[in-house]
């Protein structure tokens, strides 16, 4: 297949967003790949925030981030996305290129805990604030079970009522495949 899936079609889009010594976020750390990829991206002059409220997600992050020898390049929060205004440093504000979040819950764990759209939405609003223009956030929207729908729901109404002169959206998915494949929804600040 010549399109891109998903999930490099999300890496394409943080790599045209975030250069060495820039400032980025993952606000929903899961198994730490996000992580590491951003930390890659920022080089050594760089920095990546991120975000969960798992420790399980934290743990997952420093130990691949140890194996990568990334750690200095990365703060990790164990706290929700929705906290980033209050945790990230206010001398970064104004700086972050890139910020990425895969909803849903936390492959193999507890089902149980998932993002939600009010703290997800709280989120974007704050990054749109802390992002430099052209700063682009990204959202993989899985959404094949029952509160992933909800918010990809609340998502896609909030999305399309953000003000054209402040952000532009795009929505990428692949719409004849089965079982509620995930999607990307992309944020760029003007």
């Amino acid at each position: 297949m010549k399109m891109e899936r998903i999930l490099p079609f999300a890496k394409s889009i943080l790599k045209k967003a975030v250069q060495p010594g820039d400032i980025a976020v993952d606000a929903t750390l899961g198994n730490g790949h996000d992580t590491v990829f951003l930390a890659e991206l920022v080089g050594e002059t760089g920095k990546v925030f991120g975000f969960d409220v798992q420790m399980e997600a934290i743990r997952s992050s420093e130990e691949r981030l140890q194996q990568n020898k990334l750690t200095e390049r990365v703060t990790l929060f164990h706290a929700g996305h929705e906290q980033l205004s209050l945790m990230i440093p206010s001398e970064w504000q104004g700086k972050i290129t890139g910020a990425i979040f895969n909803l849903g819950y936390l492959p193999g764990s507890d089902k149980t805990i998932f993002t939600r759209p009010e703290t997800t939405i709280a989120a974007i609003e704050q990054l749109l604030e802390w992002m430099a223009p052209e700063g682009i956030i990204v959202l993989v929207i899985y959404h094949g079970h029952e509160q992933g729908a909800v918010e990809r729901d609340s998502l896609l109404e909030y999305c399309q009522q953000l003000d054209q002169k402040r952000a532009h959206v795009l929505q990428y998915q692949f719409i004849n495949q089965q079982n509620n494949p995930p999607f990307i929804v992309a944020i760029e600040r003007r």
